[in-house]
């Protein structure tokens, strides 16, 4: 009787450390090292295109859902068509995950084919996540009378295009040298915006590329009025919305050339992706993709997307890994074969 009564004080005080051992337990280091910090999300464009505009909303509600709720400050950083800024987050930013990068969507593919410029690695990078795998587009202006893309090969039709070295010359040209097309590109607009603008003035009668969620949220009263009419669409699967508009790579007259337009096409799916720094710690990488899922999914996000006209069409991080993976690995042969003719197209 006397030893159960002198253990009390013992079981006491091992009670009191196992009520206090849960308050260890929940301490979050992720939450500790972002809780007060101001995250960086450095955009490749020019303010105002999709690119931005989409970045800018992810940035507003991503930080709800990393542990310790940092801020997120975007800013852009244009220069050599997404380039500088890869090579800035590959090489300069620090590896801890306070940056993030709204990244271009060709940026593997111009690794790929060994791009001017390219001082990152895209398999190094981390992947968070995609916010749509929404189609590229080849559109004409409506008083051009084209509203077929085989009319284009009898017919030529004028294209602008934002730069000297990217898709919306590629595309176009690649098409004039593998089906016989007669697009004319005219190159070295600032950006999107300006193509839009020498669209309406007539300069040029149409765009040699811009994706249907980059119509949806900067044009939509084209759209709505009929004012463009997209001849190819560039991506691996036909847009639901989009069924009678064929594929790039269905417009190839033999396997060979099929393959190349295959591989120009091979990155769309990662249409507006978003990664962070090398080397950032693995805990704190897993916590941005979970952050960057359950915006996808967050009811105030997908309403301010709606209201927006931005397409939402998520996928994961490891998901973007794979698609990278999947570019690099094209055939050296299929490589060096678009890489010629994407060369030629700025001589």
């Amino acid at each position: 009787m006397s030893n159960r009564i002198a253990s009390r004080p013992v079981l006491g005080t091992l009670a009191g450390a196992l009520l206090f051992l849960p308050s260890v337990t929940r301490a979050d280091p992720v939450a500790d090292f972002y809780r007060g910090k101001t995250m960086q999300m450095i955009v490749a464009t020019a303010p105002g295109g999709d690119y931005d505009t989409r970045a800018r909303l992810i940035s507003r509600h991503m930080s709800r859902h990393i542990p310790g709720e940092p801020n997120i400050v975007p800013s852009n950083m244009p220069g050599a068509v997404g380039v500088q800024a890869a090579n800035y987050i590959a090489g300069v930013a620090p590896r801890d995950g306070t940056v993030l990068h709204a990244i271009m969507q060709n940026m593997a593919a111009h690794q790929a084919i060994g791009g001017i410029g390219v001082k990152y690695d895209v398999t190094k990078l981390g992947w968070i996540g995609n916010s749509t795998d929404s189609p590229n587009l080849i559109s004409a202006w409506h008083t051009t009378g084209i509203t077929r893309i085989e009319q284009v090969y009898t017919r030529e039709l004028v294209v602008g295009a934002p730069g000297v070295a990217t898709s919306s010359v590629y595309y176009p040209h690649a098409l004039n040298v593998l089906t016989g097309t007669k697009f004319k590109i005219v190159a070295g607009y600032p950006g999107g915006n300006n193509v839009n603008m020498a669209i309406e003035r007539g300069e040029v009668g149409g765009r040699g590329s811009n994706s249907l969620a980059a119509w949806k949220a900067t044009k939509p009263d084209w759209l709505r009025d009929g004012k463009v009419h997209h001849l190819v669409q560039i991506a691996l699967k036909r847009h639901p919305e989009l069924p009678d508009v064929p594929l790039l790579m269905e417009l190839a007259k033999n396997e060979a050339d099929r393959q190349v337009l295959y591989f120009l096409s091979a990155d769309v799916p990662l249409s507006r992706a978003y990664v962070t720094t090398p080397d950032v710690p693995p805990e704190r990488l897993a916590a941005l993709r979970k952050a960057f899922d359950a915006t996808m999914k967050d009811q105030a996000f997908l309403a301010e997307a709606e209201k927006a006209q931005i397409d939402i069409s998520p996928s994961t991080g490891p998901d973007a890994e794979k698609i990278v993976a999947t570019v690099l690995a094209t055939p050296p042969e299929v490589i060096a074969r678009a890489k010629a003719i994407l060369e030629s197209a700025t001589k």
